[in-house]
């Protein structure tokens, strides 16, 4: 579902009804972007011949990288909407793609890190992403100025959007 088929064009004013349009767009594409990069990622692990993850575990085994996090830590990332991270994470300890460990300081909390299957995967999609940026750039889609532009627009984005959660009128 497009955000643009829930406006209604009575309530914009003038001056604000490009803006709004393109912000509209703008969300669409932001959406439309996450979903297509987890079919682009899918695609990759079919094409490599590993089946038993989905796109989101890869990218979770992506992000961790070398470090040592718990769930809470990836959750409050916010690169997970649509998945449940502790699930993800239960699976993935379970086929072998990390370890875990209770915290000595807090029990409750898991500890989790990559173990050598772990960072197959993680580099698969290192592998696919530095190609990408490799493709982008030599294709002349984006050069480094531009793709700069956007992740700095974009991080405004999340700012502007966290400070909304954070401080509500």
């Amino acid at each position: 579902m497009s955000v643009h088929t829930n406006l209604d064009p009575s309530r914009m004013t003038g001056r604000n009804t490009g803006f709004m349009n393109s912000y509209l767009e703008t969300l669409t594409l932001v959406e439309r972007l996450h979903r297509l990069l987890l079919d682009v990622v899918k695609d990759e692990f079919e094409r490599v011949g590993v089946i038993e993850i989905n796109a989101v575990q890869a990218l979770l085994l992506f992000n961790i990288g070398e470090n040592e996090v718990t769930a809470g830590e990836l959750k409050t990332r916010g690169y997970y909407q649509g998945s449940n991270v502790s699930y993800n994470l239960k699976k993935l300890v379970e086929m072998g793609y990390m370890h875990h460990q209770r915290c000595e300081i807090d029990r409750r909390s898991v500890r989790v890190r990559l173990t050598e299957k772990g960072r197959r995967v993680r580099d698969i999609v290192a592998r696919l992403f530095a190609t990408h940026a490799d493709g982008i750039e030599a294709r002349g889609v984006l050069d480094f100025a531009g793709i700069d532009e956007i992740a700095t627009a974009l991080r405004r984005v999340e700012r502007y959007w966290t400070d909304q959660i954070r401080y509500i009128y």
